[in-house]
């Protein structure tokens, strides 16, 4: 991933400060009363391949080098996927959805223990003594031949901590309508084959039903005090991501003497996030539709970053949101 450029470093690690300073005043009075700053809490959002993860990574190591030197937690999505038995058993209950199968999609995640983490690391500045810790779960998805299993421990952060880094591929999707999920289905998918979803054997049903079990992850994004998308240009809001995650595989490959998936298997890896980013990525800056009428909009609108990288994952644009 070493095409990401430091550019984008850059504007993440400016919006999280000027967002931390302002995060910092808005508790300010809070502080003078005796209480803690609760950490700032950042949502990272992006693709598969787009350097997300990798990125993410630098702006922890930027914040926390001089002459910042914030306290730093980062906190990924996919280690909040259910346990493999969890997995095995969601698959089993849903035999005709494809976008089930296996670890991926909303529904596929441990959502009681990702909101008690995000409550957690929301007060761990209020916690003292010895054992004012709190510890984030890992998921090893090198176990079960790839399929992956919770790991049985995970990371340990020690207040205080300045900011979190929540990141994630679906963070801060949010569910729609079931008549837009139809209107969705039938419509083209900009620079993909025709018929894209049937082709593959989704039904709508298979996406109403992970439409259903993203609702639940609502109150997770409520948590979030800013956030940060890494997008795609909108002439290729798809076909990169197959790009990206092949070099990645193939990066991969190269360093592990060729262990890891067929460029077939990771073809068919992200047909299956493809309706994620079709059906509920505009969630973002759009938020969803909380009653017939009545649109509620994301927590972080007014404190976003939205990065959009070309296909060497250049900078091409950046504003706010």
């Amino acid at each position: 991933m070493t095409e990401t450029p430091p550019e984008a470093i850059g504007h993440m690690s400016t919006h999280v400060l000027t967002q931390l300073s302002a995060h910092r005043s808005r508790h300010a009075g809070k502080d003078a009363a005796g209480r803690t700053i609760p950490p700032l809490i950042v949502g990272v959002q992006g693709p598969q391949g787009s350097g997300k993860t990798f990125l993410t990574s630098l702006l922890r190591d930027a914040l926390q080098s001089p002459p910042h030197n914030l306290s730093v937690a980062v906190f990924s999505l996919d280690d909040l996927y259910l346990p493999h038995d969890g997995l095995v058993s969601l698959a089993q209950a849903h035999p005709h959805n494809p976008l089930l199968r296996g670890r991926g999609q909303p529904g596929t995640h441990d959502v009681p223990l990702g909101t008690q983490v995000l409550t957690k690391l929301r007060g761990i500045n209020d916690l003292t003594g010895p054992d004012a810790q709190v510890e984030l779960p890992s998921f090893d998805k090198s176990l079960f031949n790839g399929e992956g299993d919770r790991a049985p421990s995970g990371t340990i952060v020690r207040p205080p901590v300045d900011v979190v880094l929540f990141e994630g591929w679906c963070v801060g999707f949010y569910p729609i309508s079931r008549e837009e999920v139809e209107r969705r289905f039938v419509r083209p998918v900009i620079g993909l084959d025709e018929g894209f979803f049937e082709k593959r054997g989704y039904k709508v049903e298979d996406v109403l039903e992970i439409n259903e079990r993203l609702s639940s992850y609502v109150s997770w994004w409520e948590s979030l005090d800013a956030f940060i998308q890494i997008k795609p240009p909108d002439e290729h809001p798809y076909t990169h991501i197959y790009k990206w995650r092949l070099q990645q595989e193939h990066n991969l490959k190269a360093r592990n003497g060729g262990k890891g998936m067929t460029d077939e298997q990771v073809e068919a890896f992200v047909d299956r996030y493809i309706p994620g980013y079709v059906f509920f990525g505009d969630g973002v800056t759009e938020g969803f539709e909380e009653s017939p009428g009545h649109r509620k909009l994301p927590p972080w609108i007014g404190r976003g970053l939205r990065i959009q990288i070309g296909e060497s994952r250049e900078v091409l644009r950046v504003d706010n949101f």
